[in-house]
């Protein structure tokens, strides 16, 4: 099958779709491209020609497609599939790949689903269904090889030739004892380069710490991150072993944690998709926009108290942006830096209030540079020297406050519960507006009378 050297696998498949070509496109679809360029494919095109894309895969590569697909992207086409297809598609999944897929369905649906399967694979999936998706043992995955500590590593090794493969992203091979509590991990470069009558007990290493499996998953990508793991065994509040997470699972843990930062920056969900039906991204957004409108109606009614002030001194309205927006933008530096802080665990109640002091230094310095310069600016443009010092003192105090909200709104959100990327933002910029309206304008109005 020839294609023009300029083009990629996806651009073939997309032009076939639009000539009429469903042949050209299920022969790319199933033969050159990989699941998870399938999926790419599939979340890049609007609804219909996804549901085209979708009917043209192989039912024995859905299965890989789909866990590479967004939640709701998943959602959508699994609400079109019976028990029988479900079971099929995941067959050939890991454990927490199809516990992810499972957790979307309605619970009479995934027990219809687990009823299907047979014995064993019902009991590895319901051991990680067990657990929230969002811990350790949602993470997963059952597919392990363990050895014990008595044997020898010739032994091990004709043990291993007894298995057509090894799982994948296999480092290490875990070493328990008689009743699967964890003992250490035998990492397969020491196994090969070990004498063969070398016990297991002699080379393992015990200085590796397993995971619980009630450990939330950012605390699991922070320890994967700080250790450089491949895969870290994990084990239950007796220390019996359960699983093992791998690499791939947690980089899906830190993309996910970086797409929630930044859509929740515009009050978006990081599952929304780009190629949603208007009605349904509409709805969605006009709460958030709600929110903001009465966040909006706030600081004009701070405004409206000093409209006398305004009236006589008409340079007051030209002026007050300046000092709410610089506010807004030193507040969220501070706010960003603290989320990112507490998202990577750098930010604790040890250290936030040597932070929170150094914020506010960073506020008043900034503060003095930036209000020494707006106030030449507006001495120029009015000629009116009070002028120009009531919009210094007051850049001064927006920026300090600035700095106290930014630091201190995701501390105090985060112990109540709420997520600091999704409401700090539109708190912040209430507060800075707010706050630098009342001080620009309360100044004026001692001043102006």
């Amino acid at each position: 099958m020839s294609k023009p050297l300029d083009l990629t696998p996806q651009q073939i498949v997309n032009r076939a779709l639009k000539s009429g070509d469903q042949q050209q496109a299920h022969n790319l679809l199933n033969l050159i491209l990989a699941p998870v360029d399938t999926a790419h494919l599939i979340e890049s095109s609007p609804p219909v020609q996804r549901q085209t894309l979708w009917d043209l895969t192989e039912p024995e590569s859905k299965g890989e497609v789909l866990q590479h697909l967004s939640e709701e992207i998943q959602s959508d086409f699994l609400r079109q599939m019976n028990t029988i297809e479900l079971v099929a598609i995941t067959k050939f999944l890991d454990d927490d790949d199809q516990a992810d897929i499972l957790q979307q369905l309605p619970g009479t649906v995934v027990q219809e689903v687990l009823e299907a399967m047979n014995a064993q694979d019902r009991e590895r999936l319901e051991q990680v269904l067990f657990y929230p998706d969002d811990c350790a043992g949602g993470l997963m995955t059952t597919d392990t090889i363990t050895i014990r500590s008595d044997v020898n590593i010739d032994t091990t090794l004709r043990y291993l030739r007894l298995h057509a493969e090894l799982p994948a992203m296999t480092d290490s091979l875990i070493v328990v004892d008689r009743n699967d509590l964890y003992l250490g991990q035998l990492a397969l470069i020491k196994l090969l380069t070990s004498h063969p009558q070398v016990s297991v007990a002699t080379v393992m290493d015990t200085r590796i710490v397993p995971i619980p499996a009630i450990m939330p998953d950012h605390e699991v990508a922070q320890q994967f991150e700080r250790l450089d793991l491949v895969s870290a065994p994990v084990v239950d509040d007796q220390g019996k072993l359960l699983g093992r997470i791998t690499i791939d699972d947690v980089v899906d843990v830190i993309r996910e944690a970086a797409d929630h930062s930044l859509m929740s920056l515009a009050g978006l969900d990081e599952e929304d998709d780009a190629f949603a039906p208007v009605l349904k991204t509409a709805r969605r957004r006009a709460l958030w926009l709600g929110i903001n409108l009465m966040t909006a109606f706030l600081a004009s009614s701070v405004i409206g108290l000093f409209e006398a002030t305004i009236e006589k001194v008409v340079a007051l309205a030209v002026l007050m942006p300046i000092v709410a927006s610089m506010g807004g933008i030193a507040g969220s530096q501070t706010l960003t830096l603290m989320i990112r802080g507490m998202a990577t665990g750098h930010i604790s109640s040890q250290n936030s209030r040597w932070l929170l002091n150094r914020e506010l230094i960073v506020g008043g310095l900034n503060g003095l540079l930036w209000a020494a310069v707006v106030a030449l600016a507006a001495g120029l443009w009015f000629g009116d020297p009070l002028l120009s010092a009531l919009i210094a003192a007051a850049m001064v105090i927006n920026l300090c406050l600035a700095a106290l909200a930014g630091t201190l709104l995701p501390l105090l959100l985060k112990a109540r519960g709420i997520d600091p990327a999704l409401a700090g933002g539109v708190i912040l910029t209430t507060v800075t507006d707010v706050m630098g309206f009342m001080s620009f304008l309360g100044l004026a109005t001692l001043c102006y009378g």
